[in-house]
C-alpha cells in the first residue's frame, strides 16, 4: 500500500506525531476534528496537515473535517503498526535494559524477544522477563527465531562488527543507538539515535542569537 508514490522523509517523522495526537483525541471522546482545529494542538499549519494527509489518499471532508477514529486506523496501517514486529536487543547495559523495561513499545506491536551482551556481570539477569544471552548465541539465535528488528545498544566498534550478523541472518530493521554509520545493504532500514546530536541542536538553539 502506499508504494506508488514517492513519501517525502520530512512527512513520514510526521505521521507518528499525528498517530499520537489521533489517539489522544479518541481517548478524550473526540470524534471529528479540523484541520484548522488539529494544527492549533500540533502547532503545524493546516496547510501541511492536508498536504501530508493528501499524499496517502482522500481522509477529510469539505464542511466536516477528518473522521478521529478512521483516520487513525489508517495512519495505523501506514505505519505498519497494524502487525507485531520481533525485536532483539545488543547491549544489555544501561542503555539496552532502559529499552526493555519501557512497556509502550510493546502496546505498539514492537516485541522485545531476546537481549544479548558479552559482559559475564549481565548474562543470566532477568529484565522484565528476558533473561540477557552469550552475544555468541547471537547468530544461532537469529537463524531459529524470526527477528524483524535488532536494536544497537553498544559501543560502535562492536556495532560495525553485530551488524553484518543482523542483515546476514534476514533482519531487515536496524534501530542504531551506537554513535556510527553502518553499512548494510538497500534493503535493510537502518534509523539512527544519536543522543547527543539532540542536545546539540537544543545547544545550538539556545545559543543561536548570540554573535
Amino acid at each position: 500500500m502506499y508504494t506508488d508514490k514517492k513519501i517525502s522523509v520530512a512527512v513520514i517523522k510526521r505521521l507518528p506525531r499525528y498517530y499520537r495526537y489521533l489517539g489522544d483525541l479518541l481517548d478524550n471522546g473526540i470524534t471529528r476534528i479540523s484541520s484548522n482545529d488539529l494544527s492549533k494542538r500540533m502547532h503545524v499549519t493546516a496547510s501541511q496537515i492536508r498536504q501530508d494527509l493528501n499524499k496517502f489518499g482522500c481522509f477529510g471532508q469539505q464542511g466536516y473535517g477528518y473522521n478521529v477514529e478512521l483516520l487513525y486506523e489508517e495512519i495505523k496501517k501506514i505505519l505498519g503498526l497494524d502487525k507485531s514486529y520481533n525485536l532483539v536487543i545488543i547491549g544489555g547495559g544501561n542503555l539496552g535494559q532502559a529499552l526493555a523495561n519501557y512497556g509502550n513499545f510493546g502496546k505498539r506491536g514492537f516485541n522485545f524477544i531476546a537481549i544479548f551482551d558479552r559482559n559475564p556481570k549481565l548474562i543470566g539477569l532477568n529484565i522484565r522477563g528476558i533473561e540477557i544471552l552469550d552475544v555468541a548465541e547471537l547468530e544461532n539465535f537469529l537463524k531459529t527465531n524470526h527477528v524483524d528488528i535488532g536494536v544497537l545498544a553498544l559501543p560502535k566498534d562492536n556495532a560495525k562488527q553485530v551488524a553484518p550478523i543482523l542483515v546476514n541472518n534476514g533482519v531487515k530493521g536496524i534501530w542504531n543507538f551506537s554513535h556510527v554509520d553502518l553499512d548494510v545493504p538497500d534493503n535493510v532500514v537502518v534509523e539512527n539515535v544519536h543522543l547527543t546530536d539532540s542536545l546539540m541542536q537544543i545547544s545550538y538553539a539556545i545559543n543561536g542569537d548570540i554573535e
